[in-house]
Order: C-alpha cells, then structure tokens, then sequence
C-alpha cells in the first residue's frame, strides 16, 4: 500500500509540486483499496460459488440410481461437518442439495456455471471432482452407476476421464490405509501410478518432477489465495498427502525390485 500511496504521490508532484504529491498519494490510496474490495469480492464469489455448485452436483449424484437414500442425506449433513460450515452456509449447502437433486436439475449447465466462477483453474476443477469421488464413496465403494455419472462431471468440466479413475485410486489407497489393507503390493503400486497420473515406464527424474508440479499446484495455501473455502483446505491438505503416500508407493516398488 505504501509503494501506491509513494507512487501516486510522485507522479502528482511533477504536475502540482507538494499539493499535487498530497493529491497523488490520495488518489494512489483510493485506487488500491478499490483494487482491494474487488478481490475480496472475487473472492467471495468464487467461494459462495465453489460451495453453491459442490452440493447441487451432490444431489445430482445422490439421484443418479433414481433415489436419494436416507444414507447418501446423512453423508451429505456429514460434509457440512467436514468442510466446518457455519449456519448460512449449511442453509445454502441444503437448498443446493435439494435443486441438485429435483427432477428438472440441469447438470450441464451447473457445470457451466462452475467453469466460469473458477477461472478453468485445473486444481479447482480436480477438487470439485474429489469432493464428488469422495461423497459418493464414503463407504470405500464407488458404484457402476454412480462412476458413469462421475465420468460425465469430468467430461463437463473438461477433465479427462482417467482423472476419476485417478481419484477413485486415490481413495482406495486411503480408506485401505485407514482400516488395514487386504489389497497385494501390486494393486497398491497399480493404483498409485493412477494416483500420479504417469505410466510406469516413466523414469524417475521424470516421476519427481510430476510429483514437485501436483504439489505446487495443490498446495492448500496456493489454492486459498486462489478463492478456494476454507472450509475446503482439509480436503486441499488430504489430497497433497495422498499424492504423497502414492510416490512414496511407486519409490519403494522400484527400489524391492531394483
């Protein structure tokens, strides 16, 4: 802000000596906090807006068997808990639910909607889809009819299909880190390859490299300055660990097997 007020300042000293500087600083100061209140505002949009369209594609997927059950209710009341809403938000979150889930619920053009209010911004969009992935699996399971509608919410939002099948890897490999892995090495190793989005051929200066580029871009911190809700960064945080616990995975299999 100083540097703004010092800038307008100078350049209306060269106009009107002191009184112009006095001027100039105002103005500078004006024009920053203006600056200011319209991030903010963007901001907020984006905010009100990620959460807004977050819970109406919810309900859409809740729907997608042809009921919503008392269950898929009870985990969308459970991620009002997860993503800490206060009270206006847990009202806003319910009335998206409830639209997402009416019969005249127009999915694409939600999808639409997102895509403008996020900016395209691929880490935002990949977080939209992990909310979905995760809602509609809370019990470990993603079912054929609900990966179907999955693959159209990708593909609405201009992601390729193999990012669902990414984020469903992701989401065996954390439900089976949280209640004791059944599943063999090579289906871990399998899995966090898709977790990585990278083929097992690719070496491993190439391997880091990825994995430095998911983590800068899904750093919580980069995605907050970015308009994402706090109520959304324990997701933000879950996801960079995952990807993490995934390299880790693919290090170790190269290593057994070195």
């Amino acid at each position: 802000m100083l540097f703004a007020i010092i800038i307008g300042g100078l350049i209306g000293y060269t106009f009107g000596k002191f009184p112009g500087f006095i001027i100039g600083a105002a103005i500078g100061a004006f024009l920053l906090n203006a600056a200011k209140r319209r991030l903010m505002g963007k901001l907020q949009n984006i905010q009100s807006g990620f959460i807004e369209s977050v819970f109406a594609v919810m309900g859409a997927l809740c729907k997608a068997d042809g009921v919503v059950s008392r269950d898929e209710i009870q985990m969308a009341e459970n991620m009002f808990a997860r993503f800490r809403l206060n009270a206006a938000q847990r009202e806003t979150a319910k009335a998206a639910f409830n639209r997402g889930k009416s019969e005249n619920f127009d999915l694409d053009a939600e999808l639409e909607h997102f895509l403008r209010i996020s900016g395209r911004q691929p880490a935002f969009l990949q977080m939209f889809l992990q909310v979905q992935v995760s809602a509609v699996a809370a019990d470990g399971v993603v079912h054929p009819a609900e990966h179907k509608m999955l693959v159209r919410i990708a593909r609405g939002l201009g992601l390729p299909e193999s990012q669902v099948d990414q984020l469903e890897a992701m989401l065996r490999g954390a439900h089976a880190g949280q209640a004791g892995s059944q599943r063999s090495t090579a289906q871990q190793t399998e899995d966090a390859y898709k977790v990585m989005g990278v083929s097992p051929s690719i070496s491993d200066a190439e391997l880091k490299k990825v994995y430095r580029k998911l983590m800068s871009e899904n750093h919580p911190d980069k995605l907050a300055g970015r308009g994402l809700p706090e109520s959304m960064r324990e997701m933000a945080e879950q996801r960079t660990q995952e990807i993490t616990h995934a390299y880790d995975v693919i290090k170790e299999s190269r290593e057994n097997s070195a």
